[in-house]
């Protein structure tokens, strides 16, 4: 079992406390003057290792020296073996989740194909989340067109149905696709089970990257279905062998074993980095991705290990080799990890001839461009900020901002929303949504008072406020914003600016932003983009604000139409809205389609329609 932490949190320097960390393996981490957990890392030697951070300025890149620079105390835990050391690591990094560390987010701006298999008659569809639910997940892919291309080859070639559970259950005629032949149809024709997952299985193949595989058994049940004259379902298997072939063509060889293997590899400049992935299926090359990291503290080898340790244990599916740029401390364990996962041998590789080491030149050529977009992307990012806070007076640099916007129609469900942009990119992770309760009566000055005090009252200047508070108005919300503010305690610790559209009745052609202080707004001149990035991060607030505030709108609107009715309940509305799919299809409905769900007689049916007849 673990030690506790073995390096005084008393101790007044950081030289005390490197002088009493242990020669031995375990995890440390690393903390700045609030206490915050900036880096999680694990070493063989952690007083080998902490004091390698430390070393003269000029050995290091200044970047780096500047992150380093934050550390203000370092806590370590001593432990029993090198395994140990690697699953506290990365329970660790998942519960903090360090800012400097090599951390994984959700794939949700990726999407993938489901497959799931637990329907009688599974079809795909595009997904953006990967869920534990029992389906069969391909990708995540990169390129959403490349994704959406191959779905549309997989329909047209394995004529897999199309409609959605819901349509699929209530069909009572074929659909176009099937009537065009680019569906079997089983909503409505006699489709065996046994033909249909034989499809399916081609499809798993193909996705999976194993064509040529499948073109051989394609082959094989051509010549079988013409030697017995069926010469239909010969014409068939040919057509598509044909689609296959052509699709084969296009793919890449990059090796002659036609093994599945995974191509991994680290960049750094500084303290950015950038992990390319390339994925080799059956032989071919199927596409790269790039995991950039704009900020860490990791080394390469570290970099890896941790991806390798966080991507595989949420990935559909393992290869079994992985090939790796650089020699990592903990491959052994690592390999053990992935093949208890897989339930197969996992190799974890770095080759140094031959055709593997030529994917890794080629992964390194593909990462080196990576590394150079994301270098220019972060000094375009820093150019524009420090224009920014020029142009607005900014006593610091507008690396975090916070933009309000409230939402309400005709006074009902007043909401408001919070997005944030950090280092200029926006920051899903920390936007936030307020149920305006203290306003009934339309007065959006009002809501700005409510939720800027239940945003900030607990916050203290000590705790790393916002760099710049966008408001969605003109000056009056600034003015009740600077108030709000100031009996906070805030004085001069937070910067506000407020963002009006512009009055074409007028005459005006911009935006304008206003700052306090000042009576007129700012005049952009030549940096019109500073005020069109302003404008981006107020549209995304008013995007959010309304996005929420129609999902609040149709649930009293749910609630104010079900919920009436005698003897329908959460069950039953729950049952009634996954069968139509919403309140005005529930409103079209026939009183037999309404009471044919089980548990609703012909009375409750009655008393729906008549309800929804009045509410409509």
């Amino acid at each position: 079992m673990t030690d506790p932490p073995q390096i005084d949190s008393t101790a007044t320097s950081l030289e005390q406390q490197l002088a009493a960390a242990p020669s031995k393996s375990g995890v440390y981490l690393m903390k700045n003057d609030q206490d915050i957990i900036l880096y999680v890392g694990k070493a063989l030697d952690l007083k080998k290792r902490l004091t390698s951070y430390f070393r003269s300025t000029g050995q290091r890149d200044p970047k780096t020296a500047v992150l380093v620079s934050k550390i203000a105390r370092i806590e370590t835990v001593i432990t029993t073996t090198e395994k140990e050391a690697l699953i506290l690591e990365s329970n660790l990094i998942k519960k903090h989740r360090p800012r400097y560390n090599v951390v994984l987010k959700d794939d949700k701006r990726y999407l993938s194909l489901r497959l799931n298999l637990n329907d009688p008659y599974p079809n795909l569809t595009l997904v953006r989340k990967i869920k534990k639910d029992g389906a069969r997940y391909f990708g995540p892919y990169a390129s959403a067109a490349a994704v959406r291309q191959t779905l549309k080859f997989i329909q047209r070639t394995f004529k897999l149905r199309k409609c959605n559970a819901r349509t699929f259950k209530v069909r009572t005629r074929p659909c176009l696709n099937c009537q065009m032949g680019s569906c079997l149809g089983p909503c409505c024709n006699p489709v065996a089970p046994s033909r249909y997952h034989e499809a399916v299985k081609e499809v798993i193949l193909f996705l999976k990257g194993r064509t040529p595989e499948l073109i051989g058994q394609l082959k094989q049940q051509m010549v079988a279905a013409a030697a017995a004259e069926h010469f239909e379902r010969a014409a068939e298997l040919r057509d598509k062998l044909f689609a296959l072939e052509k699709t084969l063509e296009k793919q890449v060889t990059v090796n002659t074993d036609f093994m599945d293997r995974d191509v991994l590899v680290a960049k750094r400049d500084g303290s950015r980095a950038v992990i390319t992935l390339m994925t080799v299926r059956g032989g071919y090359l199927e596409g790269s991705r790039h995991y950039p990291f704009a900020e860490t503290m990791a080394r390469s080898p570290e970099l890896l290990s941790s991806f390798i340790g966080q991507y595989y244990h949420r990935a559909e599916l393992i290869p079994k080799e992985i090939l790796v740029s650089r020699n990592l401390e903990d491959t052994c364990l690592l390999e053990e990890q992935l093949t208890e996962i897989k339930q197969q041998r996992v190799s974890i590789l770095r080759p140094l001839r031959g055709e593997k080491a030529r994917l890794l030149r080629m992964a390194q050529r593909n990462v080196q461009r990576a590394m150079d977009e994301l270098v220019a992307q972060i000094d375009g990012y820093q150019d524009l900020l420090q224009r920014l806070q020029r142009k607005l007076t900014l006593g610091r640099l507008p690396r975090h901002i916070e933009c309000f916007d409230n939402s309400n129609i005709q006074g009902s469900d007043p909401v408001s929303a919070m997005v944030v942009f950090s280092d200029g990119k926006p920051a899903p992770s920390s936007y936030r949504h307020f149920h305006i309760k203290s306003v009934v009566q339309p007065n959006d000055y009002a809501a700005m008072v409510e939720v800027l005090d239940r945003r900030y009252s607990k916050t203290s200047p000590e705790q790393s406020p916002p760099d710049l508070i966008l408001l969605d108005g003109g000056k009056g919300q600034l003015n009740v914003a600077l108030s709000v503010i100031r009996e906070l305690g805030f004085s001069d610790a937070l910067s506000l600016a407020a963002i009006a559209k512009k009055d074409e009745q007028r005459g005006e052609t911009e935006d304008k932003i206003y700052i306090p202080g000042r009576a007129n707004p700012i005049a952009f001149g030549r940096d019109r983009d500073l005020l069109l990035f302003l404008a981006r991060i107020r549209d995304e607030a008013h995007r959010f604000a309304i996005s929420f505030h129609r999902r609040q709108r149709a649930k009293r609107s749910i609630a104010s139409s079900l919920d009436r009715i005698p003897g329908i309940g959460h069950k039953r509305k729950t049952q009634l809205l996954n069968h139509f799919g919403s309140i005005e299809k529930i409103r079209a409905a026939s009183t037999a389609e309404i009471s044919a769900l089980p548990g609703i007689n012909p009375k409750i049916a009655d008393a729906i329609k008549a309800e929804l007849a009045t509410d409509g």
